[in-house]
């Protein structure tokens, strides 16, 4: 939305400055977008006549001009001129010696010999326009010798408003007005609009078959127009400034009324309507071509003004090339009508053009005011144009209800913050023109009907808020008697598992919840995981069960985009079936490794990630915990390379290679080694205790037994463990061996035995008993007997 700010201060004329206007129009929810000049600085210039034109005695295309500058002929000015609409009799802008232009400074010279003392200005040298075909004409009562800038009210800037779509009030000059009178609290002056009386008795039958979509049409027949006669400078203007260019009196003076009301209206010539005026929508295989030559094939959902015989003009958008209002036409329609928003909005983006009137149409339009502004429109034709105008035909159907709202003076101080009164109020509701009655602490406010938004208590607290001034309202900063809460010491955060990973050279990513459903039943064997009603894709039709899913689909992400080395890791949650039919929600924690151990370097041999390397971050992962592994089948792993993550017995998770089936299925070219525990059982870390360090030196000693095959290291440490002395500080495997000289169903292991007194120093005595009695107990509870 663009307007002269002198148009506006017509209606209303605060003591603020073009910039404080703009600044208190967007503190007020009006975003004023940029505040311009309509010209560029210049001075020196004056409206000038030109009294006679010569031929340039030397050069074809300059003519010597003697170009009257006052209001007496002695004041008369030598110009050599080259354009070519000068003559003899026209006014135009003059530029005189020392006058400062854009660009340039006017100097008395000489133009193929002849003297010229000025210069004659186009619309572009003047900075008026971007291009220009000649001089700037000016019309016959322009006053000779009166400052051009003044005369042609080029001391003006205009506004361009960036509206949101519920402010259609302000897609007018007189909205903006209104805005600018409640904001600054000084009085509107509206122009005067009264019923222009008929001059003939003509009337065009208005037939409003499609009320729903059109509840309120009035037109009127006007006789007689003359097209001859020149649009008025001021209107132009104004039009200019608002970005419309001049095309005839009768098409600018409805333009006019666009911009000053909000109001759109088309003109109709008349001898191209056949009988009565249909408002309609629009039949198949119709088509009409509009204003701008779009040849339209219309939809039957498109509303239409229409005659008897053919479609006039699609209704709220733009009026069809035929019917429109040319040179030569001297009777004319006259429309103003109120369209639902309903049936123009989307129009315009299907046709893929928009128009001044579907812009205002589709985000609604003052219905109270339709007839004012074609009693408006038809005063301002009749005064430039002449012509008889003929009674309105008005055809109403229900309009839109303004509901009465109520605004309570507690939910105003309890929104806003801040301690208003009634009378404060009542004060601001009048100044943006509300109806309003005041009963206890309720004010029963009825929106107007230019103002669409408003239609609950809040959208009035916010019209008080804007009048009130935003800048007005005290920021209280948020207060909080906050304490610092405990934290834990037996309990770690998410993030410090993440980062324990990070520290082992994994990299986190976030994965959808929504699976396909083949990863459940590859991964886990889950043909009954949970579905989604409306999935987002094909392809994301199920909750998942495992995060393994998206850690391979990752992995073939970098893979395709040439990654040799992945390590990946998701903290995320699982949806499992808790019984037949319920639902529960898990988060766990899973990683995958794939590639070299370490990325590609000469000191270190580039060796392939195996189950032992995972291992390892696992252990990382559950530091604190006492944990162990079993042998562990799983639909996702290798079956002799997997094992389950177990505290206490208790199975938190599992780890392994991936199967050969769906290494193959999913194109992986090396050994993936995966892992996913539960993070609920991570969370839990066990206290350091402090322990004497012992200053005597510890002893070793290695015990080799051979035991069955399927007995598991595990156990005999457990045991070990339990049954070991107190001088026995540690025991741990160090060599398996299976063989030459070994039974095939036996295995010899090999344990270290430290042991350390932290009061004297070991006798052989009682490091030979302590090892004995571990001997024993391998002997008597797994049938262990020694290595020769």
């Amino acid at each position: 939305m663009k307007f002269s700010e002198n148009w506006l201060r017509s209606f209303v004329n605060p003591s603020h400055s073009s910039e404080e206007l703009a600044h208190v129009l967007t503190m007020a929810g009006i975003e004023v977008e940029s505040v311009e000049p309509v010209a560029a600085a210049f001075d020196k210039v004056v409206v000038a006549e030109v009294l006679s034109v010569e031929e340039h005695p030397t050069a074809d295309r300059l003519k010597v001009c003697n170009v009257k500058i006052g209001k007496t002929a002695e004041e008369a000015l030598q110009i050599v001129c080259g354009a070519s609409n000068v003559s003899a009799g026209v006014k135009v802008p003059c530029a005189l010696i020392g006058a400062n232009l854009p660009g340039f400074t006017i100097k008395k010279t000489k133009l193929r010999g002849i003297d010229s003392a000025g210069m004659l200005c186009s619309a572009k040298e003047l900075g008026i326009s971007e291009v220009a075909d000649g001089l700037l004409l000016l019309p016959d009562e322009a006053p000779v010798g009166a400052d051009f800038r003044g005369y042609y009210g080029l001391d003006d800037r205009i506004f361009t408003l960036k509206l949101t779509p519920n402010r259609a009030d302000c897609l007018g000059v007189l909205g903006v007005a209104r805005e600018v009178s409640a904001i600054a609290a000084v009085e509107l002056l509206l122009p005067e609009i009264n019923s222009v009386s008929s001059q003939t008795e003509d009337m065009l039958a208005v037939q409003v078959i499609s009320s729903d979509a059109c509840p309120l049409y009035c037109g009127r027949i006007l006789r007689g127009i003359n097209l001859d006669v020149l649009t008025p400078l001021w209107v132009i203007q104004r039009l200019e400034r608002s970005g419309i260019r001049s095309i005839n009196p009768v098409v600018d003076i409805t333009n006019y009324v666009l911009l000053e009301t909000g109001q759109p209206m088309h003109a109709f010539n008349l001898a191209k309507i056949t009988g009565a005026i249909q408002v309609r929508y629009a039949f198949s295989h119709e088509s009409i071509e509009l204003l701008n030559g779009s040849q339209v094939n219309l939809d039957p959902e498109m509303l239409l003004i229409a005659d008897e015989h053919r479609p006039l003009a699609l209704a709220g958008i733009m009026g069809g090339l035929d019917s429109g209002v040319t040179q030569g036409a001297t009777d004319i329609f006259l429309e103003s009508a109120f369209f639902n928003p309903n049936a123009i909005s989307g129009k315009s983006f299907q046709l893929g053009f928009s128009s001044d009137s579907a812009y205002r149409f589709e985000r609604g339009v003052d219905f109270a005011a339709t007839r004012d502004a074609l009693e408006r429109a038809t005063y301002l034709i009749q005064t430039v144009c002449g012509g008889q105008a003929g009674p309105v035909t008005e055809v109403k159907h229900k309009l839109p209800q303004r509901s009465v709202v109520n605004v309570r003076i507690n939910r105003i101080k309890r929104i806003l913050g801040i301690d208003v009164n009634k009378q404060q109020v009542s004060d601001y509701f009048k100044r943006l023109g509300f109806e309003f009655s005041v009963k206890a602490d309720t004010f029963n406010v009825k929106p107007p009907s230019y103002r669409f938004d408003l239609s609950i208590e809040e959208d009035f607290i916010e019209e008080l808020a804007r009048i009130y001034g935003y800048d007005h309202i005290p920021a209280h900063f948020p207060h909080a008697n906050m304490a610092m809460l405990p934290a834990s010491e037996t309990e770690r955060s998410p993030m410090e598992i993440k980062q324990l990973l990070v520290a082992r050279d994994y990299q986190e990513v976030i994965n959808y919840a929504f699976v396909d459903a083949d990863w459940e039943l590859d991964f886990v064997n889950n043909s009954t995981p949970v579905t989604l009603k409306n999935p987002i894709a094909s392809q994301m039709s199920v909750m998942r069960s495992t995060l393994i899913g998206g850690l391979i689909s990752n992995l073939q992400f970098n893979l395709n985009r040439k990654q040799t080395r992945v390590r990946l890791f998701e903290i995320g949650c699982c949806f499992v079936r808790d019984g037949k039919s319920e639902c529960k929600q898990v988060e766990r924690i899973a990683g995958l490794s794939y590639g070299d151990v370490v990325s590609e370097q000469w000191g270190v041999p580039a060796r392939n990630v195996d189950f032992y390397d995972v291992k390892a971050d696992v252990e990382v992962l559950c530091r604190g915990r006492t944990i162990h592994f079993k042998k562990f089948l799983h639909p996702a792993l290798h079956p002799g390379r997997s094992a389950q993550i177990c505290i206490e017995d208790k199975s938190i998770g599992w780890l392994g290679e991936l199967h050969p089936r769906w290494q193959k299925k999913y194109g992986l070219q090396k050994n993936t080694m995966l892992f996913e525990i539960s993070l609920e059982s991570l969370i839990f870390k066990s206290l350091s205790i402090a322990r004497e360090v012992s200053k005597f030196p510890p002893v070793r000693r290695d015990i080799a037994i051979i035991v069955e095959s399927d007995i598991s290291v595990h156990s005999l440490l457990t045991c070990l463990f339990a049954e070991k002395s107190a001088i026995v500080s540690d025991i741990s495997l160090f060599d398996i061996y299976r063989g030459k000289g070994m039974e095939n169903t036996k295995k010899s292991l090999a344990f270290r035995v430290l042991l350390q007194d932290t009061e004297k120093t070991l006798m052989d005595k009682e490091i030979d008993f302590a090892v004995a009695n571990l001997v024993e107990v391998l002997k008597n509870k797994f049938g262990a007997t020694l290595r020769d």
